[in-house]
């Protein structure tokens, strides 16, 4: 049997029994998602070793950044699913008067998770998550591009669900990823690149199956002369070159008021130095730093890098590439213009152009001018320059004086916007966007529907009369 005939023989698994998944209780939906926890828990040093050997991850930052997001994001899940799972009462119109209206959230059936490299743990359980807690089956597939990560989740999985319930692919190959969105999934939820995420979507659409598109973009850190610069740029410095800035959620450049640009790349440089040692030799070796994921990454952001510098800009701090080891230093450039190479796509690694500003509505206008980005990064200390710069934007999610956090709160939606993404999820966003919100209305005996019924005579004009006369005075 072929990796493509195997995935279609387990998706028909998955179909005949998504009805019974649907009928699931909220205890039965617990009841699984307990058993996941105790699957990652037991599996932790494995998913420790699997990262540093796919790219060099370190195990604190696998918990922090993978591990834990997952199992806060679980537990919120288990802690509410019977909440999440009631009817949800609807007020009526007058002429519904003795209905009662509810909206319930409804599985969609059997749906296909497809994840990542970056993170490739938290960015296919925490979807998982998700889809079983509205009572789904689901189809998950792996990166190929981490594979120890890979087998290990698909362990994981054998150990907490049956077959017929959650299934995992993780056989190589293009011809199975292009075979998988084809299958008649109710729901396929994608993370990854704005060009795959096309992709997945006119796919889709042939089976017209509703979709989650998890995108990236260049999100932009913006600090204006009120701010904190220097912690600004220390802030800027976590959130960049954690995972060695292949994070979707990544500050890809700071735009910083002219006047405290000096403060916010010494902030940077000081904290960089802090993070990963005090000179180039010790940040290479430091265990802290990642690395690029393959040679073809390596060699896209260095050649950016390359370019920019050959363009006028200028090294604050890094710059050292190592290709055998596809190491790129944590690198701050200064003296970026909007026309340098670094500009012009998303740059997906440790590299942060600092380009300057004189206006907030400069700002604005060339954040307005791009791609709608995933997560913008505002730092001021002025209440009305933060709300003034929000308004008059748009991204997925927002961050005040911070950078990520957004991402670990359950409570709050994440997603992208137009090409960014579109779709939500973590917590009871999650659970919404896996489930079909349907319409149920009870009518009673004495319901007032009847009296539009035909003939239309005399007793239906009076009453569209006195609909149209309580109309006009609202």
């Amino acid at each position: 049997m072929t990796a493509v005939e195997e995935a279609r023989r387990i998706f028909e698994v998955l179909r005949a029994y998504r009805w019974g998944a649907a009928r699931s209780t909220a205890a039965d939906r617990s009841a699984k998602l307990r058993r996941l926890r105790h699957a990652i828990v037991a599996h932790r040093e494995q998913i420790y070793d699997a990262m540093w050997a796919d790219f060099r991850k370190r195990r604190e930052e696998v918990e922090i950044t993978e591990i834990a997001p997952t199992l806060i994001d679980l537990d919120h899940a288990r802690a509410r699913i019977a909440e999440w799972m009631q009817p949800r009462r609807s007020p009526a119109h007058w002429l519904l008067a003795g209905t009662r209206s509810e909206v319930h959230y409804a599985p969609r059936g059997v749906v296909l998770i497809m994840a990542p490299w970056n993170y490739p743990f938290a960015l296919i359980l925490m979807p998982l998550v998700a889809a079983v807690s509205a009572g789904n089956c689901a189809v998950i597939r792996p990166s190929e591009k981490t594979p120890r990560t890979a087998d290990v989740i698909a362990r994981i999985v054998r150990q907490a669900f049956e077959e017929r319930e959650v299934a995992c692919v993780t056989e190589s190959g293009v011809e199975l990823a292009q075979a998988l969105v084809t299958f008649p999934f109710d729901h396929v939820f994608f993370t990854g690149s704005t060009r795959v995420g096309r992709q997945v979507m006119t796919a889709a659409a042939a089976n017209l199956a509703s979709v989650t598109l998890e995108l990236g973009g260049k999100s932009p850190l913006i600090v204006d002369a009120t701010a904190d610069a220097r912690a600004a740029g220390a802030r800027a410095a976590w959130g960049k070159f954690v995972n060695a800035g292949q994070t979707c959620i990544a500050p890809d450049f700071a735009l910083v008021e002219d006047t405290v640009a000096p403060a916010f790349v010494d902030g940077a440089c000081r904290a960089i130095e802090r993070f990963y040692g005090a000179s180039e030799e010790a940040r290479q070796a430091s265990p802290d730093f990642a690395r690029l994921i393959d040679d073809a990454a390596f060699r896209r952001v260095s050649a950016l890098l390359e370019a920019a510098v050959d363009a006028g800009a200028r090294v604050e701090i890094g710059g050292r590439v190592n290709a055998s080891d596809r190491y790129i230093a944590p690198t701050i450039l200064g003296n970026v213009t909007w026309d340098s190479p670094v500009m012009r796509e998303e740059i997906f690694g440790p590299v942060l152009p600092v380009v300057t500003f004189a206006s907030a509505n400069e700002a604005i206008e060339r954040i307005n001018a791009g791609p709608t980005p995933l997560a913008l990064y505002v730092f001021s200390g002025r209440r009305e320059n933060i709300e003034d710069i929000v308004r008059r934007t748009a991204s997925g999610g927002v961050a005040i004086n911070d950078v990520l956090i957004h991402f670990g709160n359950p409570n709050l939606p994440f997603g992208g916007l137009r090409e960014s993404g579109q779709g939500t999820y973590h917590g009871f966003y999650g659970f919404r966007e896996f489930s079909h919100e349907r319409a149920v209305i009870r009518q009673s005996p004495l319901g007032l529907s009847r009296l539009l019924q035909p003939p239309y005579g005399k007793r239906v004009r009076m009453l569209l009369r006195l609909i149209g006369a309580l109309s006009s005075h609202r």
